[in-house]
């Protein structure tokens, strides 16, 4: 079965298998060295019958971020020993226990600012990236996105993320050059398939607001009861090594809010197959946007929720809303 990150594991299995045979002098254990290399063979003999990524068992596709994570996988999820269930079990549950701890506090108040998230995974794990983090000069900055895939893979791309996002705001960069960074590492250590959409901003102390926003769903701004949507300013981050990438500069007054999310709030459909969409959700915060940001994203679950029927999120859903309190 060919598919787009083949060329990328072959390369992995090829080096594998050169460094397995460099290692055949010191190795002490003649048996394991063997198995190893006849692992990695069976997996490129797989790939030239034009057979690799198929479960051994069932003949459906394996997961992608399963080969990802280990070029040598054979079976689906479905068809995995009880010991190996139990294993990626605790994995998981470890994952999502690391990952938790990695977002930032549900709540934050800071120098006339009160901002609110809710980050809801689908599954065990999220691909969705969200972070506060305080700046050097009194500033700080707000981080939404959602990375290309699913499960393991791409909560380990999140993780990547906001790692490069925490180094680099200690180099008081402009916010642009931040992006543009963390762009071009994120291209040259991942996959060609993989990429995230990103929406990230820089607040001060005089209520000025930066944005950028690389290829995601547009931010909304309320002020005054109506809704200013924020558009993209660039490509997805990753997508290519050398992007560039503009901001949008605006003044927040008091009580003017910032509501950002992620597609699995806005494409949630109905038992219609509608989608919940922007514009509701604009509709929504028109007469709302006064509301405190936990209210306010309290009140955006429950209008989902009815909107929806009560069925749970088939895809990660973050929400995060940034107001302005007083001076």
């Amino acid at each position: 079965m060919a598919t787009a990150i083949e060329p990328v594991l072959r390369n992995q299995l090829v080096d594998r298998r050169e460094k397995l045979q460099a290692a055949a002098n010191g190795f002490h254990r003649p048996a394991e060295l063997a198995r190893l290399l006849n692992e990695v063979d069976d997996a490129l003999q797989r790939m030239d019958l034009g057979i690799y990524g198929l479960c051994e068992v069932c003949h459906d596709t394996v997961e992608t971020e399963r080969l990802i994570a280990d070029p040598l996988t054979r079976v689906c999820i479905d068809h995995l020993s009880a010991k190996e269930q139990r294993a990626l079990e605790q994995d998981l549950e470890l994952a999502a226990q690391i990952q938790a701890g990695l977002l930032p506090a549900a709540y934050k108040s800071s120098d006339g600012w009160e901002v609110a998230y809710h980050y809801q995974p689908a599954g065990a794990l999220s691909g969705d990236y969200c972070d506060l983090i305080n700046g050097n000069d009194g500033s700080w900055m707000f981080m939404v996105g959602d990375v290309s895939g699913k499960g393991v893979a791409a909560s380990m791309l999140m993780a990547h993320l906001q790692a490069m996002f925490r180094t680099l705001i200690s180099i008081n960069l402009p916010l642009e050059q931040m992006v543009e960074r963390v762009s071009r590492v994120f291209c040259e250590s991942t996959l060609p398939t993989q990429y995230a959409t990103l929406v990230c901003g820089r607040v001060g102390n005089d209520g000025e607001v930066e944005v950028c926003n690389a290829g995601h769903l547009p931010p909304l701004l309320i002020q005054n009861g109506n809704v200013r949507t924020l558009a993209a300013t660039g490509l997805p981050v990753g997508v290519f090594c050398s992007e560039s990438f503009s901001v949008s500069k605006f003044q927040m007054d008091i009580g003017d809010s910032l509501f950002l999310y992620t597609d699995g709030y806005s494409e949630l459909t109905d038992g219609n197959g509608s989608e919940f969409g922007v514009e509701r959700l604009s509709r929504l915060l028109e007469g709302n946007g006064k509301l405190a940001p936990r209210a306010l994203i309290d009140l955006s679950i429950r209008e989902l929720s009815a909107f929806g029927e009560g069925r749970a999120p088939t895809d990660d859903l973050t929400l995060m809303a940034i107001q302005r309190r007083s001076n």
